[in-house]
């Protein structure tokens, strides 16, 4: 398994090349932004890329989509509940000041359970909402790409449009369920482990709550 960050566009955010070594077919997973970037990883590592798989539809995570998927020509993987964020993403653009191509439509719904393949790799869906409400999560092969659900020390906001506190605590439960050794790729900021994050993170340990008890 290859595993590439670029780390984009004024938010900082993470988007993903990971790829199946062996076939070279590879996703994207979140391609937020400065799109001739990613579309350089692609062809300098001499990878086949075959789908953008979106953990949510925040415009820092969905902005350079329309640019890959033009060189590429692959599908688009969405949650349908991000829909609503998905179709205002050049709407939210405006709000940070950030010029966004209108996204082209979503080729194929996501759903918890869905195990999406790249080469001969799978990993599972995971509906993780609270931070969106069709935020999801990929996890496989002692990994997950956990978006904006869970951070290094930290977790999504919860005081955008369309967040849940509530559901947030119980996504956090659920990835913090997952074993100590899986590595965490977030949306922003470092790699982690679960298990580093159940010692240490506040928001998973218990010295924090979103939501009251």
């Amino acid at each position: 398994m290859f595993v590439r960050t670029l780390t984009v566009g004024p938010f900082q955010e993470n988007a993903y090349l990971l790829a199946d070594q062996t076939s070279r077919d590879a996703v994207y997973i979140d391609p937020g932004d400065e799109p001739a970037r990613l579309i350089e990883a692609v062809e300098e590592g001499g990878f086949s890329l075959r789908a953008i798989w979106i953990t949510h539809a925040h415009v820092d995570h969905v902005g350079g989509i329309t640019s890959v998927k033009h060189r590429f020509d692959v599908p688009v993987y969405l949650h349908p509940l991000d829909q609503p964020l998905y179709d205002r993403a050049v709407a939210q653009g405006q709000r940070f000041g950030i010029r966004v191509e209108p996204l082209p439509a979503p080729d194929h719904p996501l759903a918890e359970g869905d195990v999406m393949q790249v080469g001969a790799l799978s990993f599972g869906v995971m509906h993780v909402p609270g931070h969106a409400p069709g935020h999801v999560a990929f996890a496989g092969h002692g990994v997950v790409f956990g978006g904006d659900c869970l951070l290094a020390g930290s977790v999504g906001r919860t005081d955008l449009p369309l967040c849940d506190p509530a559901a947030l605590q119980r996504s956090l439960a659920r990835l913090g369920a997952l074993p100590d050794e899986t590595v965490v790729y977030p949306g922003h900021g470092p790699a982690t482990t679960i298990g580093a994050e159940n010692r240490s993170n506040p928001f998973l340990n218990g010295a924090v709550r979103l939501i009251a008890r």
